[in-house]
């Protein structure tokens, strides 16, 4: 084992692949036969006729520690329009409510982030939103959340759209930005790998801007083509970005859990299988990036904007002499 490997978590239902009506018992017993060693769960998809101590106890016979909880407001039909940014006061209230019931959730369960990931809150047509009020809603709404938990940390998770068109947090700026206005110091940014390619943006670019104006609070791995959110497996497109990520979280100091955001249901392939490979290629890339990270050639080459030097380092490192 890496000395201070970050545990590693993975997106729960991609386990359902090849089993008939599984409970959240299963997905978590296949999680650990994979090697994961932690475990976020939808809210309230996953607490769906459980309490809050039945799963604690459904993570501990799994031999997994809870990392966080992720809200999930795309399965209400109710908020298509959005959740923050619904234009029904009422609409918002109840998002906002269902967000306090998942924080409570949370730090009964000694979990440590909730993870916010606003896909409906945007638009699809010019003239359909209002962005000033969009934007002071979902800023009010964030400060309530926080205020509402203030030892537990929130996180935002951006990506540029889907399901609407345009997000209204679809990159690392503006995702900053709203930050900045919140001003609380429990909330910060998951960044996600595929949605940092999806924005055009580098994902080692990204980690150090949120390290530099706010906290990194979770990062998903996975991989693309940058067109879409394809959730591939680890480093399999593009692998020399995230070797430069991996490079970026050890020196900020990054130490907390990996999750495998991937989607191994799209293709069929077994999704334990598939788990275990993204383990076995993140290992390796951290063990390179571990290096690479005190390697003075590397540091002079990228000082200099020496980009043939720097290639030479590093396809070195990644394929041998």
């Amino acid at each position: 084992m890496l000395p201070n490997r970050p545990r590693y978590a993975a997106r729960l239902n991609a386990f359902k692949l090849g089993l008939s009506a599984p409970t959240t018992a299963d997905l978590l017993t296949r999680a650990a036969e994979a090697g994961l060693d932690a475990a976020d769960l939808n809210y309230p998809d996953h607490f769906t006729g459980h309490t809050t101590r039945e799963l604690g106890g459904l993570l501990a016979d799994a031999g997994l520690t809870l990392n966080g909880l992720a809200m999930r407001y795309y399965t209400d039909p109710g908020f298509k329009l959005g959740a923050f940014t619904h234009p029904d006061p009422a609409t918002r209230q109840a998002a906002l409510d269902l967000t306090k019931r998942g924080l409570d959730a949370l730090a009964e369960m000694g979990g440590g982030v909730m993870t916010l990931w606003l896909g409906q809150d945007g638009i699809d047509y010019a003239f359909q939103g209002d962005y000033r009020a969009m934007w002071d809603s979902t800023i009010a709404c964030l400060d309530e959340l926080c205020a509402h938990s203030p030892n537990l940390d929130i996180a935002i998770e951006y990506k540029p759209n889907e399901p609407r068109a345009f997000a209204l947090m679809p990159d690392v700026a503006t995702t900053l930005l709203a930050i900045r206005e919140t001003g609380a110091e429990n909330l910060g940014v998951t960044l996600d790998f595929a949605h940092v390619l999806y924005a055009d943006e580098m994902p080692a670019h990204a980690a150090h801007l949120v390290a530099r104006h706010s906290r990194l609070l979770g990062v998903h791995l996975n991989d693309g083509y940058g067109k879409r959110d394809d959730g591939l497996m680890v480093g399999t497109v593009h692998p020399i970005q995230t070797l430069e990520l991996l490079v970026e979280l050890t020196r900020i100091g990054y130490d907390g859990v990996i999750y495998f955001d991937t989607f191994p249901d799209q293709g069929g392939l077994d999704p334990v299988d598939e788990a275990r490979t993204n383990i076995r290629l993140t290992d390796r890339l951290r063990t390179i990036a571990a290096e690479l990270a005190e390697n003075d050639a590397l540091a002079a080459a990228i000082a200099r904007q020496d980009a043939a030097r720097s290639m030479a380092i590093v396809g070195e490192a990644l394929y041998g002499a």
